[in-house]
């Protein structure tokens, strides 16, 4: 995320939270695909790139020409106009790297109602990236994406991002009498709450893809801070049985990850995954944790920040920096409670 759009966001949090209409407008980090209508892109072209699922001239600018060939009724001679458009009013020349770091000091982290957890993570969970936490069953991965969608709702003084969220449900565990409880926990309006978080039961995994293009649908119009799916493989590994099959599911899974990728660039909102793992022959079964999570190397690749979590003594829980390209390897406890995430009980 630019440093610009870092800046947007704090001025954002500086005026009071209340996210009226002005303030939305300030919070924008992205041009409209409309504004291409100002270059002599009709608007019946960009009703035809919306229903491909492209809604923002950075969308367009980041495509590869083949992919806007695919969409129907547009030519090769306008897809050529419309990256020759967006290359133009998006930027992506080099930059320095005191630039880059400048942008990371920028970075808006969302709170995990731990403390300790958040020190882990230096913060929370990163915008503008993937993160992914995986671990058994009980350790706690739902209950942090439930605590996220309320989180990322605050003020960004107080680890928020004044942002609504999106939850993506393959499992059917989605409650939202849990985002009430831990709304109240943190002072909020529960109505309010569950009216800023919108919700979708994904039920295989085709449909599991098609409902990132509404997601890019409704981001458009509001300011998000927060994507979950919960959990990003579990359909996969259903849809997709045996070695036969194996090549085409990571090619469909690496086109799903490479999607909420671009979202989370285009948008600045953190994409939270929950992963489910299998045991790994290769470890001692005596070993301290002899599973791995599943999706290979393409969902090792795809995530900035990949966390195991495993269950502890009582309610808590142990999350293990996995893999992280600027956070060390290190481990903390904290604990489920009836109001979402906190920190450990002794």
């Amino acid at each position: 995320m630019s440093a610009a759009m870092q800046q947007q966001q704090m001025e954002h949090a500086g005026s009071g939270g209340a996210m009226d209409e002005e303030e939305q407008q300030v919070a924008v980090t992205y041009q409209p695909i409309e504004a291409l209508q100002e270059h002599g892109i009709s608007s019946a072209d960009i009703a035809k790139l919306n229903e491909a699922g492209y809604y923002t001239v950075e969308s367009l600018a980041h495509a590869t020409v083949r992919r806007l060939t695919d969409v129907k009724g547009i030519s090769e001679a306008k897809v050529l106009k419309l990256k020759d458009l967006s290359k133009s009013m998006v930027p992506m020349d080099f930059k320095t790297a005191a630039d880059a770091l400048e942008d990371r000091k920028s970075l808006v982290t969302l709170t995990t109602g731990s403390v300790e957890l958040d020190k882990l993570l230096e913060g929370g969970i990163e915008t503008g990236s993937l993160t992914e936490i995986f671990g058994e069953f009980r350790t706690g991965k739902t209950q942090i994406c439930h605590t996220l969608c309320v989180t990322c709702q605050m003020a960004v003084t107080d680890g928020g991002a004044e942002g609504k969220a999106i939850y993506v449900d393959t499992e059917g565990t989605f409650r939202p009498k849990r985002l009430s409880e831990i709304a109240e926990r943190f002072g909020m309006d529960p109505v309010m709450t569950l009216e800023n978080v919108a919700y979708a039961r994904a039920h295989n995994s085709e449909h599991q893809f098609e409902l990132l293009k509404m997601a890019a649908a409704i981001m458009s119009q509001d300011r998000y801070a927060l994507l979950v799916v919960d959990s990003a493989t579990a359909l996969y590994r259903t849809d997709f049985s045996g070695r036969g099959e194996l090549a085409e599911r990571q090619m469909q899974m690496g086109q799903f990850l490479r999607q909420l990728t671009r979202l989370a660039e285009e948008f600045g909102v953190a994409v939270l995954l929950t992963n489910q793992v299998v045991a790994n022959p290769g470890e001692m079964s005596f070993a301290k944790d002899s599973t791995k999570p599943i999706g290979g190397n393409i969902m090792a690749h795809a995530a900035t920040t990949r966390l195991r979590l495993r269950k502890g003594r009582g309610d808590n829980r142990i999350c293990t920096v996995y893999d992280s390209p600027t956070l060390p390897e290190a481990d903390c406890q904290f604990a489920v409670g009836a109001q979402g995430i906190c920190d450990a009980s002794e």
